[in-house]
């Protein structure tokens, strides 16, 4: 039996799935692990272009878009593994977070899951790291913008348990479905993902079902990048009903017990916060259509290169090609240890509306340095990027540029 089995839920991101990919052999060089990619029906060839460079991966190609709590499952249901990883494909990990997420499952038996500290790409941390269930009252104080006005309120910032400490473990209710791990005899005693749920909903529910099985959720400040959604677009109509439709699902199944007057508020709640966000939709649609749009171009983005004299050779090639506004610098993780941090230009546009994107050579740094150099150091215009040298790529949240 393998220590761990890792599972990607794909769909169309196949140049993200490859870097999360990258980043977890260097994370599991030293344990006895196994990685399966499930493809849900993706229609950008993902499949044939992964399993080229990535033999030692178990790919299951699905012949339809499954959804991911049943996607999950099925490699679950295939593998056999002390713990198991849920891991988004729009990630990557830093080299030591696998192996210290299970030192800390080995050594603390009551523990059910772990997630870790997902870093937005301006190095901040995303506040979905750790949360709280969803209780008619926890909901209620996000729904109304309680939460949001008093994130740090014990009372009214317990959807995103905003009075934690970042830099310290700490045990919390809802863990990610982006780093989710989990005992395997926690999983066969309470149940796997929910297939009810198609996407959205599944980690709260399977969070809250672990809790009830008498297990502890913890999150641990190990860093990871997330995305956050390279897959789903989120101004769309499905989105929006997927959304609130899990929504309805995890109330009615787990606090379908209340009194009619505390549900009924609740339910009406989340279908007028769906049919507000249907109606803006529809509304910024309709003002682009007729051409009530701001005419201001938006400024190009800067893009600082740093990495290897070979490299920044290729990125400089790729800038020429593509038309970026670029500035290169030659070194590595000995050379340039502070990395982006202290440099004149970044200093200099720190002010600036501009955007910056400091693209980092993944051959020269590693992951992990790469997110402790943004978490320390975060700034909202200057956001993170990766360039590998042996493919040419190029990869930000919003773009894969070749």
């Amino acid at each position: 039996m393998k220590k761990l089995v890792i599972v990607i839920v794909s769909y169309n991101v196949k140049r993200y799935v490859e870097q999360c990919l990258i980043s977890l052999y260097r994370a599991l060089e030293n344990i006895d692990a196994e990685i399966y990619v499930v493809d849900n029906h993706s229609k950008d060839n993902s499949v044939e272009f992964l399993r080229k460079r990535f033999n030692r991966v178990n790919f299951v190609r699905s012949i339809h878009n499954l959804g991911f709590a049943r996607a999950n499952n099925i490699a679950i249901h295939q593998s056999e593994s002390e713990y198991v990883l849920l891991l988004n494909p729009d990630t990557f990990v830093g080299e030591h977070v696998i192996e210290e997420a299970l030192s800390f499952l080995d050594t603390h038996p009551k523990v059910g899951a772990v997630g870790a500290r997902m870093l937005r790409t301006d190095g901040t941390c995303a506040m979905e790291s750790r949360r709280g269930l969803p209780s008619p009252m926890v909901s209620l104080y996000k729904m109304t913008g309680l939460c949001k006005h008093f994130p740090n309120s014990r009372r009214f910032g317990q959807y995103y348990m905003g009075y934690l400490p970042w830099d310290k473990p700490a045990q919390i209710e809802v863990i990610s479905g982006a780093f989710m791990m989990i005992r395997r005899s926690v999983i066969e005693k309470v149940g796997l993902l929910d297939e009810d749920y198609f996407m959205y909903g599944e980690d709260i529910d399977l969070s809250y079902r672990i809790l009830k099985g008498g297990y502890e959720n913890w999150y641990l400040p190990l860093n990871i990048l997330h995305y956050k959604g390279e897959s789903t677009q989120k101004s769309s109509f499905r989105y929006v009903h997927v959304f609130y439709d899990a929504m309805l699902i995890f109330f009615s199944k787990h606090y379908s017990h209340l009194s009619f007057l505390l549900s009924i508020p609740i339910k009406f709640a989340i279908y007028v916060k769906a049919a507000a966000a249907l109606v803006k939709m529809q509304m910024e649609r309709m003002r682009k259509s007729l051409g009530f749009v701001s005419r201001k171009r938006k400024r190009d983005p800067l893009y600082v290169f740093i990495g290897s004299e070979k490299c920044v050779q290729m990125c400089r090639k790729l800038s020429r090609n593509t038309g970026l506004d670029a500035q290169f610098f030659i070194g590595d993780e000995k050379s340039m240890p502070d990395g982006h941090v202290g440099l004149d230009i970044l200093e200099q546009m720190k002010n600036s509306p501009m955007s910056v994107y400091v693209v980092y050579d993944i051959d020269s740094f590693s992951f992990e340095h790469i997110l402790d150099l943004f978490s320390q150091n975060p700034h909202p215009n200057i956001l993170m990027g990766t360039f590998n040298p042996r493919t040419h790529t190029l990869i930000t949240a919003e773009e894969v540029l070749l």
